[in-house]
């Protein structure tokens, strides 16, 4: 799976503590193996944004993501629950 990073998931990364970085990047390379991996929690999305999808990094924080073809996702946001609002 080919990962593009959109310009606000990547600013709202570099402001995340190195620890959590590190997770991220371990759960991005889990989503590139397998991206239905259940340790993901992978689930499509509701309302406003029922075109993509999300996955968990860890019980806190998701990151939400929206396919651009079968081999291609694009990550559009990344914090706890409130980026669903």
């Amino acid at each position: 799976m080919k990962i593009i990073y959109a310009p606000a998931f990547v600013k709202q990364f570099k402001k995340l503590p190195p620890d959590l970085q590190e997770e991220v990047i371990e759960k991005i390379e889990l989503l590139k193996e397998h991206i239905n991996h259940k340790n993901l929690r992978v689930h499509k999305l509701h309302g406003y944004l029922k075109e993509c999808y999300s996955f968990s990094v860890n019980y806190k924080t998701r990151i939400v993501f929206s396919f651009l073809s079968k081999t291609e996702v694009a990550l559009l946001i990344i914090g706890d629950h409130d980026i669903y609002k």
